[in-house]
This record gives structure tokens, C-alpha cells and sequence, in this order.
């Protein structure tokens, strides 16, 4: 049974078939979208941008973030995005891959004296200092980039000529509720980055799909690697063979082989977490420099304590002495700051602290296990002590 509004659909579709000139809307909800889609950019954007209106494809692709482009046979893309805006900054990004590292973006704000800025920015790194304005590898025309807010929203517009056409791109999408200083931007109040098809918005119908939300190809994946490789070698491993030659010589020789065993596997798991921190860095470049600079710390002590292990001395050696020395204070110095550097990695240059709730309570219990047997082990030195005293009487039955 046809229904009233299956009738009204179709009118609708009639009606808006009879319009070419019509602006092609997708979205959610497409009456919400369609009310903005539908804003004349001729009454406050300048040429060409307010002007283009034939074949314009309308998006509403994050929040209040709305897309509109167009696209021409000689591959130049008219970009044009609005956003609800109050104060701060908000930025669209062109990413080779899904990240942020390497791409480059167009942000605009409205600064505290009132003047309009929109600069082009290359996001080298994570730091302020690898945010560098008036750099980045979009191909801009010579039309002039522009920003305006029109009642409640921000509008950025730009053009850029491409080679070929341009298809399926990674968008990153971010805004800032700080007005930048002197074109420093401040960091982002949210992101998100969403996969759009530029080559689709024509000709495909309101119910297609034409961006959908992606994340850096293995990255996350490889983070939660990096950190579980960190936390069972130098977490883990490393300071339960540390134990077992603490708390355990009464094994006779199977301590010593037990503790050598221990520690090398902790070694190699560990080696595994610096190559994969390693590569992970290779391919976002993330500046987490305390992080990096204590983890290499760490491996380098590990190494000697590893090189250690050859040049052992004979135990009537006179520098058998200097040697223990060596081997105890490095390796103290390795679990300290390996613990240390296993709680800065878990809440990540992000802030993101979401490993913390795994690795936080593994190391409470395993360096609480460690000051247990070591106040036991204390208790029973200081009870041998006092046996052996001379000047304490020792009750004959």
C-alpha cells in the first residue's frame, strides 16, 4: 500500500530532478543538512567561492562540520567548510595516510582585534614547534584563500589544482576553543579523521555514504604492542630475575641459572618493544621526547649488563668486587627508570592514559611483591644477626 509519505518522497525527488542547479545533500539528517546546504554563499563569500553553486556537493561530515565542494574536469576542487563557531580555531587537514604527521591544513580563525586570518599549516610533529605556518604541500591556486563568519558559523574556502582527479582522500578535521597568538595554534579541544570520496558526491544517491571515519593504518595497534613488549620485559621479566638473585641464593646454583634465564628472556622482550617504539616513530614521528630519550637510556644500560655477563670475573678476582658494583647499580638503575619510563608511555604524548589501566596495577603488584621480600629478607638478616651476637645470652634448656 503506497503510504503518504512514500507520495511525498516522491514529489520531492521529482521536484529536485526538475532543478539541476540543485545542491546535492548528504547527511544524517538530510532536512537538517539541506536547511544549510541551501545558504546563498554569493551573499557573504567572495568570488568564485560564493558564485559556485552548480554541482556543488553539501556534506555534513563531523559534528557541525559541513563539506561542500566542487570539482571540474580540469581537476580543480573548490573547498568550502563551515562549522559553528564562537571563538578559537578550526582546521581541515589533506593526510597522505590517516595521520596527522606529514599532512598539511587549512585553518582559520577570528582573531582577538577582529581581523579574519586563514593560514596554510604543515604539521610536521605533535609539538607547537612542528606546526609550521605558512608551509605544507597543498596544491593552492592563485585565488586567495578565504574565511568569514556568517551568524553563527566560520566558513574557510579554498582552491587547489591537482594532476589527476581527486578521489578517496584521508580528512582531518580539528578545532581549538584558543584564539591563536601570533598564528600559534593551540592544541585541539577535538579531532577526528573520516576517509571522503571527492569523486562521488555527484552522482550518487542521498542514502550513499560518502565519508566514513578511519584511523592511522595499524597505528593504535602497534602502540599497544610497543607498550605490552615494555611492560612484560622491563615491567615484568627483569625485575623477577632481580629477585630471584635477592631472595632466593638458597637454591644453591639453580638461583644463578634461573636469574641468567630470566634476564635474558626480559633482554629480548625488551629489545623487541626499543624496535618496535622504533619503527612506530619512524612512521608518525611523534615527539615524545622524555619517553624516547629514557627508553634509550634504559637499552643502553641493558646492553652493558648484557656485555656484563661475558667479562664475569672469577670470584677469587680482585676486581670481582668492582664488578658486583657494576652489575648491582646498573641494575638498579635499569628497573628504576624502565618503571618510570612504562608509566610516561602509558598515558601516551596525548594524554591518553587508557594503558595506564592495565599497566599501573601489574607494576604496583609486582614492586609491591618486591618490598615484601625485601622487608622479610631484611627481618631474616637482622634475626641471624642476633643469634650470632656474641653478647646476647642464649636461654640452655
Amino acid at each position: 500500500m503506497v503510504t503518504h509519505y512514500s507520495i511525498l518522497c516522491f514529489f520531492s525527488v521529482f521536484i529536485l530532478s526538475l532543478n539541476p542547479e540543485k545542491t546535492f545533500v548528504f547527511g544524517e539528517d538530510n532536512s537538517e543538512v539541506l536547511d544549510a546546504c541551501n545558504e546563498d554563499l554569493a551573499t557573504f563569500l567572495p568570488v568564485p567561492f560564493g558564485n559556485i553553486s552548480t554541482h556543488l556537493g553539501c556534506y555534513r561530515i563531523w559534528n557541525t562540520f559541513i563539506l561542500r565542494f566542487s570539482q571540474d574536469e580540469k581537476h580543480v576542487v573548490n573547498i568550502i567548510l563551515s562549522a559553528e563557531y564562537t571563538n578559537g580555531w578550526v582546521g581541515i587537514g589533506f593526510s597522505k595516510d590517516g595521520t596527522m604527521v606529514g599532512s598539511s591544513a587549512m585553518v582559520g580563525w577570528i582573531s582577538k582585534l577582529g581581523r579574519a586570518v586563514i593560514k596554510e599549516y604543515y604539521l610536521r610533529g605533535y609539538s607547537k614547534s612542528e606546526v609550521i605556518r605558512n608551509k605544507g604541500e597543498l596544491p593552492l591556486t592563485n585565488i586567495p584563500p578565504a574565511i568569514v563568519v556568517y551568524g553563527a558559523k566560520i566558513y574557510l574556502a579554498f582552491q587547489l589544482k591537482f594532476d589527476d582527479r581527486l578521489s578517496g582522500q584521508p580528512i582531518i578535521l580539528a578545532f581549538g576553543s584558543a584564539t591563536p597568538v601570533h598564528s600559534k595554534l593551540s592544541k585541539h579541544d577535538d579531532k577526528t579523521t573520516i576517509r571522503f570520496d571527492f569523486s562521488r558526491g555527484i552522482d550518487q544517491a542521498a542514502s550513499s555514504q560518502n565519508a566514513t571515519a578511519v584511523k592511522p593504518p595499524n597505528i593504535e595497534k602497534m602502540k599497544r604492542s610497543h607498550g605490552a613488549l615494555a611492560l612484560i620485559g622491563w615491567g615484568v621479566m627483569l625485575p623477577a630475575g632481580t629477585m630471584v638473585a635477592r631472595h632466593y641464593r638458597h637454591w644453591v646454583r639453580k638461583w644463578y641459572f634461573l636469574h641468567t634465564f630470566i634476564q635474558l628472556v626480559g633482554f629480548l622482550v625488551g629489545l623487541a618493544a626499543i624496535v618496535s617504539g622504533k619503527v612506530l616513530y619512524d612512521r608518525t614521528h611523534i615527539n615524545f621526547a622524555a619517553h624516547r630519550g629514557i627508553g634509550i637510556l634504559v637499552f643502553v644500560l641493558t646492553i652493558l649488563q648484557v656485555l656484563g655477563f661475558f667479562v664475569l670475573p672469577d670470584m677469587d678476582s680482585k676486581i670481582r668486587r668492582y664488578w658486583n658494583w657494576y652489575h648491582h647499580w646498573f641494575g638498579r638503575i635499569i628497573l628504576v627508570m624502565g618503571v618510570v619510563n612504562i608509566g610516561i608511555g602509558s598515558c601516551g604524548e596525548d594524554g591518553d592514559c587508557s594503558f595506564g589501566r592495565i599497566s599501573f596495577p601489574i607494576l604496583i603488584i609486582v614492586y609491591l611483591t618486591c618490598t615484601v621480600l625485601e622487608i622479610f629478607s631484611c627481618f631474616g638478616r637482622k634475626h641471624v644477626e642476633d643469634i650470632s651476637d656474641p653478647t646476647i645470652e642464649v636461654n640452655q634448656f
